[in-house]
């Protein structure tokens, strides 16, 4: 993303504006698919919180379980 700031002399002057695509504050992909995983199993939040926290090894040992 860039922006034009026209300077004095008549020139544009471009400033780049980088956007990062990091998640800072969030929860992240495995413990979505943990959390839906533990949802479509059990049919508990309770159990798909818990699920959520473990996140990948859920998800590691759903796979292998089934």
């Amino acid at each position: 993303m860039s922006r034009h700031i026209p300077e004095k002399n008549g020139a544009k002057k471009v400033k780049r504006m980088e956007s990062k695509t990091v998640v800072k504050n969030g929860i992240g992909f495995g413990s979505v698919l943990a959390i839906t995983i533990s949802w479509s199993v059990n049919h508990s939040i309770i159990w798909a919180i818990i699920h959520g926290c473990f996140s990948w090894l859920y998800v590691i040992y759903y796979a292998i379980t089934r």
